[in-house]
């Protein structure tokens, strides 16, 4: 990873924020820090960022929001929540964002710049890895460059990771993806929720793929997914 990365950061506790920006930049990244969730995604806007990191309960807007508000504008951009909420709902929708980590305060704050540091070069060397440009699932097409569906003229934006996943699951075609190995991957990691985000993002491609004829992505118990193409 090279120096001074640029972390957009949106904490409304003055104290925490503080410590935190203090701790990123002794690291090497370069902090812009936003305390108020309204006035998040427009300096989003005007900014060039590497990473986010965003709480969930801010003054006018929540950070959910805010997420969902980046990824529509960028959807390479990998967002970590740093958050008291520890409800599994509040997880679940958290990762159902596009969030690449959910992680709930207190924290130990070099666990959390491994994190960083290995979200960011698993993006470099995404971005550096040479991979098939289109696949051919029944009808449809699979650009992975533009990361599309198209299907009978009609094409559907994926976001990185449906892309990655989905990328997986062509290269395993008519065999059985295992679960540890798509969630190492595309995630750098095991767990549960990380595993429940995965499970999000199967339905997702299912819901894309629902129209192709002869094509469906199954569960295999006890194992993982399968992309099955019928000849």
């Amino acid at each position: 990873m090279i120096d001074n990365n640029r972390v957009f950061m949106v904490e409304d506790d003055r104290n925490f924020g503080t410590v935190m920006k203090a701790y990123l930049e002794i690291n090497k990244f370069e902090v812009t820090w936003v305390k108020d969730g309204m006035l998040a995604f427009k300096r989003f806007k005007e900014g060039q960022f590497d990473i986010c990191i965003l709480d969930v309960m801010l003054p006018n807007v929540d950070g959910f929001t805010i997420a969902r508000e980046i990824k529509e504008d960028n959807p390479d951009i990998p967002i970590i929540f740093l958050t008291a909420k520890v409800m599994k709902e509040d997880m679940l929708e958290g990762f159902s964002t596009g969030a690449d980590d959910y992680i709930t305060k207190p924290f130990d704050s070099e666990i959390l710049i491994c994190k960083i540091k290995a979200i960011l070069n698993r993006n470099k060397r995404h971005e550096e890895k040479e991979v098939k440009t289109e696949y051919k699932i029944g009808n449809a097409v699979f650009d992975t460059e533009f990361r599309t569906i198209t299907i009978n003229g009609n094409e559907q934006k994926l976001s990185p990771k449906e892309a990655d996943l989905l990328i997986l699951l062509c290269e395993m075609e008519n065999k059985v993806l295992p679960r540890d190995k798509a969630l190492k991957q595309v995630w750098g990691e095991t767990g549960y929720f990380t595993t429940r985000s995965m499970d999000v993002y199967i339905t997702k491609l299912r819901k894309y793929l629902k129209e192709v004829n002869g094509v469906e992505i199954i569960n295999i118990h006890g194992s993982g997914y399968q992309l099955r193409i019928e000849a």
